[in-house]
């Protein structure tokens, strides 16, 4: 069923044509993805598409039925809400009543003497059996635990910028709609709750609708993708991985009709140079085919972006750290980690959020200091330093003048100097776009002018922290290219498990407490080694485990063993009180309100007695399979 369609949709800003008269509909279930240089308009269609921002001409048609959820990049928060407040901050009176139980609830806990207060709750109580609302509310507490978030009732502004997204994520996933809008979803996710997300929006019934530079998350999730360039909309049936092929298939076609398009040009320039006149119908005619051929918008053939600079001359000494030690109020975030960085290294950083990768990266970056221990740098070494928040750039400075603030030039691979214009034409900042105020940039343009302006500088040992955030997939593409070819260090914190696949060759693991593991290979040669560790040791508990009973002579005559018969008159019993058990745990899940300690503990016992009811169904199916055999037997 078709939820929304856009037709001949048209978008400026000022001479900037971010969208061309686009057009496209989105079908209940569809999972889509939508790809496009920083710049191109991706944010701005989402907002479009939610009725968030206006467009200049076209039409929005939407179904009757259409509800939309939508997580922008930019949340907006009350900092004295609590989290479950700003979750159940809808207008919907399903968020209304939530919020209202959830607030009751919290009063009545606070004064459990109070008559009316219980009156209240209880009146709240029986408006949500009325609607059904305690799945939903069941289900916004465990998402929250699920990406980490566990106080509910912390106030928005005692959060960190990380965790305010996680919110602004879950405020998104429990509003009830059948069409989910997700602009960078994956931004300050760990690597687990990744894979939560992926799981969840794939088994979702609702459509997706999303902008993510997340390979791994597009080509699990989605079945089409959109790429936007230069104002026009591109549409590719499949995944991410089926996207490259067509995509590549689209090009070569392009470049083939550019090629016979640049022939026809060229003999008709010749016969207007041959000094052809217009004076008859045939040669006017002629004439005008030449200037509209001159005047066609050629197919997309993708700029590409080139960096092949030189950095410094790096020495055989590069960084050795030797017992260093880190804590913050009384939690150990270093514990006695020491380790040497050398020539041609490729480390990727993994674990969980707040759990000290960034600050190990501001130790080695001289930012902050260990509290113990030494970080010794190399005499060659020139650190460039890409961090998560962009600092020290002044809005009112224009683009060039910001890089040239690095650099005038810079020496590519080739030993020849590339000045900064060049440079930037390179990062698709055209001549006109280099004299615009840092202000007027999107994220990702403010991103690209960042890492340019690192590179300029030519660093020996880069410093990547979370590089991929905000960055489109082309000039990741492309720096990861580069960082292929780069001949110094390089050390990345990242979530990104594609870009840890192409680039790092060893792994420094987070695990908590203070305690660093370390891995040689990619991101996915580690999840195998764990795999594989995790299958050994349960054939080592499972060999433990194993009883070893004299094997019983095999009998001509089906029948059951004595421990199966005891077992086939029990079962439906057995299944009764474990469903029982099961409904019981769900009421008191229910009735757990904002006791995430004790919601937690029921979550994880409701598990376990889920998986023991379907281990009692598969053995109810053979008994009673094996009894319908003896009987016929």
């Amino acid at each position: 069923m078709n939820l929304i369609t856009l037709e001949n949709i048209s978008k400026s800003y000022g001479e900037k044509t971010l969208l061309n008269k686009i057009s496209f509909s989105i079908n209940e279930g569809e999972k889509i993805g939508l790809i496009g240089i920083n710049g191109t308009g991706k944010s701005t269609l989402l907002k479009v598409l939610c009725n968030l921002e206006d467009y200049d001409s076209g039409n929005i048609i939407t179904s009757n039925n259409l509800s939309m959820s939508y997580l922008s990049q930019n949340e907006d928060f009350h900092d004295d809400a609590t989290i479950l407040e700003q979750i159940f901050k809808g207008n919907s009176k399903e968020m209304k009543l939530l919020r209202d139980y959830e607030t009751s609830l919290e009063s009545s806990l606070n004064h459990p003497e109070d008559k009316n207060i219980q009156e209240q709750l209880l009146k709240l109580t029986m408006q949500m059996d009325a609607l059904n609302l305690w799945n939903m509310e069941s289900s916004a507490k465990t998402i929250l635990t699920k990406l980490g978030i566990k106080n509910f009732n912390a106030k928005i502004k005692t959060l960190s910028g990380g965790q305010k997204k996680r919110v602004a994520l879950a405020e998104t996933l429990i509003t009830p709609s059948n069409l989910i809008v997700l602009d960078e979803p994956t931004n300050h996710l760990d690597n687990e709750t990744i894979e939560w997300l992926e799981q969840y929006l794939s088994s979702t019934k609702s459509a997706v609708f999303m902008i993510t530079h997340d390979r791994y998350f597009l080509d699990r999730i989605s079945n089409k993708i959109f790429e936007i360039h230069a104002g026009d909309l591109y549409t590719y049936i499949g995944n991410y991985s089926l996207y490259l092929e067509k995509k590549l298939e689209r090009e070569q076609i392009a470049l083939s009709s550019k090629q016979k398009k640049d022939n026809l040009l060229r003999r008709e320039l010749a016969w207007i140079r041959r000094g052809a006149k217009a004076r008859s119908t045939k040669q006017k005619a002629r004439i005008q085919r030449f200037d509209k051929l001159s005047n066609e918008k050629d197919e997309i053939i993708e700029d590409k972006i080139d960096i092949s600079t030189a950095g410094s001359r790096l020495g055989k000494k590069v960084i050795e750290i030797k017992d260093i030690n880190k804590s913050f109020n009384d939690s150990k975030i270093i514990d006695n980690f020491s380790f040497i960085f050398s020539k041609g290294d490729r480390l990727g950083i993994v674990g969980a959020n707040g759990i000290g990768k960034s600050t190990l990266l501001n130790m080695i970056s001289g930012k902050t200091s260990p509290d113990s221990g030494i970080i010794d740098l190399g005499a060659t070494v020139k650190l460039g330093y890409f961090s998560q928040e962009i600092s020290n750039m002044d809005e009112k400075l224009r683009v060039i003048e910001y890089i040239k603030e690095g650099a005038e030039f810079i020496r590519d691979s080739n030993d020849e100097l590339i000045s900064a214009s060049k440079m930037l034409e390179k990062f698709l900042f055209s001549p006109e776009m280099q004299w615009t105020p840092i202000a007027k940039l999107s994220g990702g343009e403010r991103k690209r002018l960042y890492l340019l302006r690192i590179l300029m500088e030519a660093p020996n040992v880069l410093i990547l922290d979370e590089p991929t955030n905000d960055l489109d997939i082309q000039t990741l593409t492309i720096l990861e290219d580069y960082l292929q070819d780069f001949e110094g260090t390089i050390i990345t914190v990242s979530h990104d498990r594609y870009f840890l696949d192409k680039l790092a060759n060893k792994l420094l693991i987070f695990k908590g407490n203070g305690i660093i593991d370390y891995n040689t290979g990619n991101y996915s040669d580690y999840l195998d080694k764990i795999k594989s560790e995790e299958v050994e040791v349960r054939s080592i508990n499972s060999t433990k485990n194993k009883q070893t009973k004299p094997e019983k002579a095999k009998s001509s005559k089906l029948k059951f063993s004595f421990k199966e018969k005891m077992e086939y008159e029990k079962i439906d019993s057995l299944i009764e009180e474990t469903e029982n058990k099961l409904n019981s745990i769900e009421d008191k899940i229910n009735s757990a309100g904002s006791d995430y300690m004790l919601l937690e503990d029921l979550m994880v016992e409701k598990k376990n007695v889920e998986e023991n009811l379907q281990h009692l169904y598969d053995r109810w199916e053979y008994l009673n399979e094996l009894a319908e055999k003896i009987k016929n037997n």
